[in-house]
């Protein structure tokens, strides 16, 4: 367990710094920093959902007994990521580091312990996960379980199969192209795969659980211990509520489309409302640009 671990802490870290140098010092790029940081924190996120949902199609695939059959993938992908929480809250502490380093934003000044505590008041919730993650979801999946229930494990590691779109869409507002056809496809595949993937899958857990032993649906929360359903709620209810301001922002940007105003430009072409508009939505792990800019 210790290299896989030390393995996820080599790889995670190692491939935002070699992303963050790549865009900084290969020739026809040489981006700015900021621009640099934010885009390989969305590149390594990309790149541990990718791997999150393969695996977890594996397992869930490979496992017809939802409670008895095991995958090594359930066990050795779940400690390879636990890394990778850690490393994103540092970074996502940088992303915002680097937005507030422009002007415009009002209430932060430029120390650090006043930043890190607006990034804390700005992504609780998102922090609250990754804490949770590690904490508590981290020794249950290892040690509690006993090795029971990996087909269960591989499906909430599916979960991440929206992130590469929200990453995506983050990208896209930063440079501002909120606008554009790409970026509505992309926001009707990452709202299609959130709800498919963080929404229905818990009734869908229940429902095969429900099948294995003669019951169901709605007879499953009655037949398996409380703190099974109460740890279910406590997964599903940020995600509802992170489903609702994608549908939100959904809503606003194909009903109430607004071409976007010329600005000075800062940095790659970008000004400071595109990194304002990036920063409001970078609470939730899903966003397509929540408001049109005005």
């Amino acid at each position: 367990m210790v290299l896989v671990l030390a393995a996820g802490g080599v790889f995670f870290p190692g491939l935002f710094l070699l992303s963050r140098r790549g865009l900084r010092e290969l020739p026809g790029l040489r981006w700015e920093e900021p621009d640099a940081v934010i885009v390989s924190a969305r590149l390594v996120s990309s790149v541990q959902a990718i791997l999150a949902s393969t695996a977890g199609y594996v397992v869930a695939s490979t496992c017809k007994d939802v409670i008895e059959d095991r995958h090594w993938l359930a066990a050795t992908y779940t400690q390879f990521a636990v890394p990778y929480f850690i490393y994103d809250i540092y970074a996502m502490f940088l992303c915002h580091w680097h937005k507030y380093r422009v002007k415009g934003h009002e209430g932060c000044s430029q120390s650090t312990v006043t930043l890190a505590k607006c990034y804390l008041k700005k992504e609780f919730l998102m922090v609250l996960h990754h804490v949770f993650m590690v904490a508590v979801c981290f020794p249950m999946s290892v040690l509690w379980r006993e090795g029971k229930g990996d087909f269960f494990l591989g499906c909430m590691l599916m979960a991440e199969l929206s992130t590469p779109f929200v990453c995506l869409g983050k990208v896209l507002i930063q440079y501002k192209k909120q606008h554009t056809m790409l970026h509505k496809v992309n926001g009707f595949l990452m709202l299609s795969t959130f709800f498919a993937c963080r929404i229905l899958l818990f009734p869908y857990m229940y429902w095969a659980y429900g099948q294995r032993v003669g019951l169901s649906l709605h007879q499953v929360p009655f037949s398996i211990p409380m703190e099974y359903n109460l740890g279910s709620a406590i997964l599903m209810a940020p995600q509802v509520y992170w489903f609702f301001l994608i549908c939100r922002g959904a809503y606003r940007l194909f009903m109430h489309p607004k071409p976007g105003k010329r600005e000075p430009t800062l940095k790659n072409g970008h000004t400071a409302d595109s990194m304002a508009t990036t920063t409001a939505t970078d609470s939730m792990p899903g966003s397509i640009d929540l408001r049109p800019i005005d």
